[in-house]
């Protein structure tokens, strides 16, 4: 019988698709995905305004800058939930969630992401500071969002005014829903401060 030279038996080996082995281990099951909901429940009697409001990507710091779902056990760390992700960066995501909130509010003339390069009378920058599950201690964590916002005069730039908006809510349970749902409180409280403080601002 003819033997074949070693190295082309070793190029041959290498080319031997790894599914024939049956050494690949099983992939992990793909975290689940969850987001949050735009601020819907606006007072009819608020300021209402003619101008038009473009909202900028929040800026945040990298370990925020993610589609994990942050955790931190102490002012000094940071983690992230094992099995559950957001839809979406979460900086992204939260852009989004601001501008259909100012939407909902039926209470300004237009409003867009700034991303598309319109034309706006006003910038609202935001920047996210704190946007994780708090756990101090106790079995449930509480869900917390501190955002720096600015509200900048187009087109010269000028800065008109700028506030910090914190705001938390405690989880019912430490399972993930619960702790979705518990964000997506504290989001609410945020985004109807926002909302209210940049009509009334920029009026």
């Amino acid at each position: 019988m003819t033997r074949l030279p070693r190295r082309l038996v070793l190029a041959v080996l290498a080319l031997t698709p790894a599914s024939c082995s049956g050494l690949l281990p099983q992939g992990a099951a793909p975290p689940k995905l969850y987001t949050l909901t735009p601020a819907s429940d606006f007072p009819a009697d608020g300021i209402r305004v003619s101008w038009q409001l473009l909202v900028d990507v929040p800026a945040s710091p990298a370990a925020l800058d993610s589609e994990r779902i942050a955790l931190s056990r102490g002012p000094t760390t940071i983690d992230y939930f094992a099995d559950a992700a957001w839809t979406d960066r979460a900086p992204l995501m939260l852009q989004s969630l601001l501008v259909q909130s100012f939407e909902n509010s039926g209470r300004i003339g237009a409003i867009a992401r700034e991303s598309l390069a319109l034309r706006a009378d006003y910038i609202l920058l935001a920047e996210v500071r704190d946007f994780e599950a708090e756990y101090a201690g106790a079995a449930a964590p509480v869900a917390h969002l501190q955002l720096g916002v600015k509200l900048i005069r187009m087109p010269d730039r000028a800065i008109v005014a700028q506030q910090r908006f914190d705001a938390t809510a405690p989880a019912a349970a430490n399972q993930m829903p619960a702790i979705v749902e518990a964000f997506n409180t504290a989001f609410h409280q945020a985004a109807r401060q926002i909302v209210d403080w940049a009509l009334a601002t920029g009026g």
